[in-house]
């Protein structure tokens, strides 16, 4: 079997997607004949792209290679015969970008700039992905990166547009002399007692997904602080005032380990989310393509997040081929 663009867009469709049934919808496909086609692609691959589970499915760590890579293919291949129509001389354009809380942003910024010289990009930091929404709704914001949650997905009206960055795991940032610290994976359930640190509502599901995690997991938080500064927030931890849940790829400062979540019982998604009228095709792509390559590289500069991929994702490999790797 050779791969076709039409596979490359059915394995972005139930990334972006997150459910082969939702997926094979978007495509005018029936739920059989995109699992058919999802099963010839990885037996062509030779190695799984995606693990099922309850919620839907999630990428491997291979998954994120080759499906980093299709975006690749397709955005090079959308972007034959086209012409992008010139700037004026001395003219520029802006994109005024919103974000979250994401640690993709500096890099993104940089990348985009390098590669549109006429474009100005104003910046506007947002910690709820809700208004975030509303306030590129109100085009008062071109763009915006922001985050859902599996089973909770973004809603917007029609005029706007989202797409998925990555899906990852949240995991748990802990005092470096916390009593589960020399744990490789710390059970949600063994710390009922602690005291939390929690970043308020986000619009779009947070806090509420962390609260129905711990309810799963047999306990309500003993003691909760709400509190969202990342830089005061890991100073606080080491000082063993708390611990938090925070996002995979968060390097520790001293006195602060950050380690996975037993059976990771949190998920979050990374998302691209644009103005249909004010983004045109060509730059969400650029943004969508930048954003994704910041978090390899991010993913790459946190051991303790490659550690955890190794080992869930961990399988033995076709003869002859290594093992699946974030890059």
């Amino acid at each position: 079997m050779e791969l076709e663009l039409r596979h490359l867009r059915a394995l972005c469709a139930i990334a972006d997607a997150g459910s082969v049934g939702r997926a094979a919808t978007a495509l005018g496909y029936t739920q059989p004949a995109m699992s058919t086609q999802l099963r010839r692609i990885e037996k062509a691959l030779g190695e799984r792209l995606f693990t099922r589970g309850s919620t839907g499915v999630e990428l491997t760590a291979y998954g994120v290679e080759v499906v980093s890579q299709a975006r690749d293919v397709l955005a090079r291949a959308d972007a034959v015969g086209r012409r992008r129509t010139a700037t004026p001389p001395g003219t520029t354009r802006t994109l005024r970008l919103g974000a979250t809380n994401t640690p993709v942003l500096p890099s993104l910024v940089a990348s985009m700039r390098r590669a549109f010289p006429d474009l100005t990009m104003s910046i506007s930091s947002v910690y709820a992905t809700g208004e975030l929404v509303e306030l590129v709704e109100l085009g008062e914001l071109d763009a915006a990166l922001g985050i859902d949650y599996p089973g909770q997905d973004l809603r917007h009206s029609p005029a706007l547009a989202h797409r998925a960055i990555v899906t990852a795991p949240v995991f748990v940032a802990l005092p470096a002399d916390h009593r589960l610290a020399h744990r490789v994976e710390v059970p949600l359930e063994e710390l009922a007692e602690d005291t939390w640190f929690v970043a308020p509502d986000d619009g779009v599901g947070w806090p509420g997904a962390f609260y129905d995690a711990c309810r799963a997991a047999g306990f309500t938080p003993a003691a909760v602080h709400e509190f969202s500064p990342l830089d005061q927030l890991q100073a606080l931890i080491a000082d063993g005032h708390g611990v938090s849940a925070i996002q995979a790829t968060h390097r520790p400062v001293d006195g602060v380990v950050v380690k996975p979540l037993a059976g990771t019982p949190l998920w979050l998604r990374h998302l691209m989310i644009r103005r249909r009228d004010s983004v045109d095709d060509v730059t969400a792509e650029a943004l969508h393509h930048y954003a994704a390559a910041a978090y390899r590289e991010l993913v790459a500069r946190a051991p303790h997040f490659r550690a955890w991929a190794n080992r869930t994702y961990a399988a033995a490999p076709p003869k002859g081929r290594a093992g699946p790797k974030l890059t």
